[in-house]
């Protein structure tokens, strides 16, 4: 468990050091509405798309 507690308070320390060097951060804003259940997200529309070419696959 030390080994593991030293790792983790070390990569942790890593991080921080990173972000205070960073010129920019890039963060969500969080909605001030609640959006409720919504739909499918956004991305490729459908289920499998972008499947083109791919032949008869073996088949």
């Amino acid at each position: 468990p030390v080994k593991v507690v030293r790792t983790a308070l070390q990569d942790a320390a890593s991080i921080a050091g990173l972000l205070v060097t960073t010129e920019a951060m890039i963060a969500d804003k969080p909605d001030d509405k609640d959006s409720g259940a919504g739909g499918m997200p956004g991305g490729m529309p459908g289920g499998m798309g972008g499947m083109g070419g791919m032949g008869g696959m073996g088949m």
